[in-house]
């Protein structure tokens, strides 16, 4: 009952920090996507560098979130720009994984049929192997956006903004209702952005006649 109560009484301090959290989740959704799918789609075309950038990916994945960002502060200061840093790291194991396992393990015979009509290299790429990879892709950028969000609570302890906020005044207060509740918005967003990604998921699923 009081988790309702101050959810309805501070609405608007949540509301604008729901806003932020969405903002810098999405902001570095966007680059953690853009940057792992590239990275993915490199290592599979340069096979003796794969095992490099996964290894450099997961070292860094292992650092603790708290680690990453102090290591951050004094390049790119407190705020917003640190955070969105720190989660598009984070993010990039996932996606990384599934857009290079998903490329190289396209059926050898589908490919070598489209070399043999004379697709050239781009073109088996963006054609054949990119297509026939997007679910295994799209299941790795799930995960990302959930691990995204739920890290981001960790943003408002160098100055960002967020649901993090609310936990973090909550702590410091004392008040566990306000914690609670900024935990529990968290807990929501990524829970529905994981619902909604899997609806996704699903549909390129059934166009490729997977599952």
């Amino acid at each position: 009952m009081q988790l309702i109560q101050i959810l309805w009484d501070r609405r608007d301090f949540f509301l604008t920090c729901l806003l932020e959290h969405i903002r810098i989740s999405l902001t570095a959704v966007v680059c953690a996507g853009a940057l792992g799918i590239v990275t993915g789609v490199f290592i599979s075309r340069h096979k003796k560098a794969a095992g490099i950038a996964l290894g450099v990916i997961n070292v860094i994945y292992t650092v603790p979130s708290i680690s990453l960002l102090g290591f951050l502060i004094p390049f790119t200061g407190i705020g917003d720009k640190t955070a969105v840093i720190a989660l598009t790291v984070y993010g990039l194991l996932p996606i990384v994984r599934n857009t290079y396992t998903g490329l190289v393990n396209v059926d050898a015979g589908i490919l070598e049929v489209a070399e043999g009509l004379g697709a050239d290299g781009k073109q088996v790429l963006f054609g054949i192997r990119f297509p026939l990879a997007l679910p295994v892709i799209i299941s790795g950028f799930r995960n990302m956006v959930v691990m995204i969000i739920a890290m981001g609570g960790i943003a408002s302890f160098i100055g960002a903004g967020g649901l993090g906020a609310a936990i973090y005044r909550g702590i410091t207060t004392y008040n566990m209702t306000l914690t609670a509740a900024g935990s529990l918005l968290i807990a929501l967003l990524a829970l529905l952005s994981d619902w909604l990604l899997s609806r996704v998921e699903k549909a390129v699923n059934r166009r490729y006649g997977i599952g």
